[in-house]
């Protein structure tokens, strides 16, 4: 039977522990200049360090060179405390939560005025010190206030105010933490090198993500991960079905689904959840985790990941397009309302129905002031792709009444040389729509470019997710006799364009629009800027959408309120 990780990987130094230098190093401090009290309180919580520093703390002061913070390892009471060694009969590991009577401390007491065996100090290691009954906390009083010189407590604990405050006043107090992920990562990967088992990206982090910090929590789970490894190591998948999370492809389609607010696509994803036997309360958990991340990302630079380091590349470029689509105000309000649901879930009520109306509450608008932000911020993000390149000046004045002006015959005679030339206009159109394109003409592609913008609201009837995708992060790149090829602004941008199987959506439209049938390529060009590419695309796009008419239209219109102001 082999041993487990978390007892294998057990340190017996103080430099072994990871994440508490704040504790171990005034600890060795102490143990090198002498300055040992006779009583201290580890608390914190669980799988933290906190017993196993009491063990190396014994082995420290009961070590023939010591007290010394770096036991020598070659006595024999190195030999005996180190980690999973035989133990010491001076040194007395108690579980108060089976021992914490008043007679177990009546006994103890007794006993501790006894000498030590063969060591400098008979050391009480009392773990879960909290659930001494407060008859056996005030029969140890006594001797913890003023025991003999060749006895030292040390009480560990992860709920230090339940233990009485006599006993806490008598003791120096030393608070462990939860170790940090970026320094359990590391951690688990040398483990992972010295195990010899190969573990697939992504695996790491999810280990993590499940202990909570607890270094001991992530040594099982991994432990675990390793044992059921087959001849390819730990795979990405395994994890996933193993620990319960949800799959990332489907928090993508979520996400996607809600930026393009396609109720139809977020609820099928919601079925595959189901069908695939996935828990609905770890799913909507996960869920609000990726807002929570999207939330950090639209807020924050779109450069800067270093607030969310542990996540592959490819994922931080797919957060980076999810969170530029929907808006820092709308996943605020999303993720107060999966935040409230979570809550609910905890009743009797099914978890699927309680998933489903979560849903339905983030896709409905509502009246609150979180709802009418996330609105606002929507209609901006629709000006900034729509509202022409030159800004209308801000006036507090009242408007100028503008009074009806004679139109001129010259105008008159040029408005209806446009109206004639209309049809014509027209026809052109339509003759660009029908031409078969070729690969080299400049001209064809041009052509193309200038119809992008009613591409786009054609796909924008077929599906939504699509056109959301593509309003903001896409353009034509090229286009050959059998492909046309669209640059997307990121490689997130990119996969979702390509899950989705937008492609075809994408195709049926070109269809439409201006008749020519190609399949879709979808390539990265980080040279794309969403606003240059909707302010040029929209202006060659009026050119080519307005009539003769309707351009000479507005231009008289502009020149007749210019004389009349």
């Amino acid at each position: 039977m082999s041993l487990a990780l978390y007892r294998k990987y057990r340190p017996s130094v103080f430099g072994d522990v990871i994440g508490q230098e704040h504790v171990t190093t005034p600890l060795s401090n102490a143990l090198s200049s002498g300055n040992i009290h006779h009583a201290y309180l580890f608390s914190g919580p669980r799988g933290c360090g906190k017993t196993s520093s009491a063990r190396i703390m014994a082995r420290s002061l009961n070590c023939e060179s010591g007290p010394t913070p770096t036991p020598c390892g070659v006595c024999q009471s190195c030999k005996d405390l180190v980690a999973n060694g035989p133990g010491s009969l001076d040194v007395i590991e108690l579980d108060a939560a089976t021992h914490g009577l008043v007679d177990d401390a009546r006994d103890l007491r007794d006993k501790a005025f006894f000498a030590p065996v063969s060591s400098r100090y008979k050391i009480y290691i009392i773990d879960e010190a909290h659930q001494l009954g407060p008859g056996a906390a005030n029969a140890l009083l006594k001797v913890v206030e003023e025991p003999p010189a060749h006895v030292l407590f040390i009480f560990a604990t992860t709920e230090p105010d339940k233990l009485i405050a006599t006993i806490r006043s008598r003791t120096h107090h030393y608070p462990f933490r939860l170790v940090p992920p970026a320094i359990l990562s590391n951690h688990l990967e040398k483990i992972c090198e010295q195990e010899g088992i190969k573990v697939a990206k992504g695996v790491i982090s999810l280990v993590v993500r499940s202990s909570g910090g607890s270094v001991r929590d992530a040594l099982s789970v991994l432990g675990q991960l390793l044992a059921g490894a087959g001849s390819d190591g730990v795979t990405y998948e395994i994890a996933v079905a193993l620990l319960g999370y949800t799959d990332s492809a489907l928090l993508d389609e979520a996400v996607d689904a809600l930026a393009a607010r396609d109720s139809a696509s977020l609820f099928n994803t919601v079925d595959k959840v189901v069908e695939s036997g996935s828990d609905p309360k770890r799913f909507a958990q996960d869920l609000l985790e990726r807002m929570r991340d999207l939330i950090i990302i639209g807020a924050s630079d779109q450069s800067n990941s270093s607030v969310l380091n542990d996540l592959p590349e490819d994922q931080l470029d797919r957060i980076r397009t999810q969170a530029k689509l929907i808006g820092v105000a709308t996943l605020i309000r999303a993720a107060d309302i999966l935040a409230a649901g979570l809550t609910s879930m905890r009743g009797a009520t099914p978890p699927r129905l309680i998933l489903e109306l979560i849903c339905g509450r983030i896709l409905l608008p509502a009246s609150d002031d979180a709802a009418l932000l996330a609105r606002v911020e929507k209609l901006e993000r629709l000006l900034s792709v729509s509202t022409p390149t030159t800004p209308i000046a801000a006036t507090t004045a009242e408007p100028k009444k503008v009074e009806p002006v004679a139109v001129k015959s010259e105008q008159k005679a040029e408005v209806k040389s446009a109206l004639k030339a209309a049809p014509k206009i027209e026809s052109v159109k339509e003759d660009v729509k029908t031409t078969q394109v070729k690969a080299s003409g400049a001209i064809e592609i041009s052509a193309l470019r200038r119809m992008w913008p009613e591409v786009i609201e054609n796909v924008k009837k077929r599906r939504r997710l699509t056109w959301s995708l593509l309003s903001t992060s896409a353009q034509i790149v090229s286009l050959d006799d059998e492909v046309i090829t669209i640059g997307m602004v990121n490689v997130g941008a990119k996969d979702s364009f390509i899950r989705s199987e937008s492609d075809v959506i994408l195709s049926d439209a070109f269809e439409e629009v201006t008749g020519v049938r190609r399949k879709i390529a979808a390539t990265v060009d980080t040279s794309i800027s969403a606003n240059t590419m909707a302010r040029g695309d929209e202006d060659l796009a009026d050119a080519d959408m307005l009539s003769g008419a309707e351009l000479l239209a507005s231009k008289l219109g502009a020149k007749v309120i210019k004389e009349s102001n």
